[in-house]
């Protein structure tokens, strides 16, 4: 068993994202605290991705399943056919091969947990 308080783990910068057009504008940060690094796990990845205000993942896709915990603040996530607002306490579930975005919105930051396969990529 392995068992982290959120609050104590370190924050790694991720770095901007490829901006979502009209989204927002500046600069905006990212930063990710890994809950379950890889390798870890036979099974899954987990961190919480942490957005300053109007930061955004930019589109993507992954070849599994996400889950995502809006821990903190609120924001955004979209599909190419659906934008959704989401907050505190929500859960996100976005199928394999879904291109999509998420992020927070230009007024607040949002942090979330995010859970992927062990064996997943991302796919811009």
């Amino acid at each position: 068993m392995h068992v982290v308080t959120l609050k104590n783990i370190p924050e790694e910068p991720l770095g901007e994202a490829t901006p979502i057009g009209g989204w927002t504008g500046g600069s905006v940060t990212r930063t990710r605290q890994t809950i379950i690094p890889d390798g870890a796990s036979d099974d899954y990845k987990c961190s919480i991705v942490n957005f300053s205000p109007g930061a955004t993942t930019g589109w993507h896709a992954h070849t599994c399943d996400q889950v995502l915990v809006v821990t903190s603040g609120s924001g955004v996530v979209a599909t190419e056919h659906e934008e959704r607002d989401i907050h505190v306490g929500d859960v996100v579930h976005i199928k394999a091969g879904e291109r999509h975005w998420h992020g927070a919105k230009a007024n607040t930051t949002m942090g979330h947990i995010t859970f992927t396969r062990a064996d997943s990529s991302a796919v811009r």
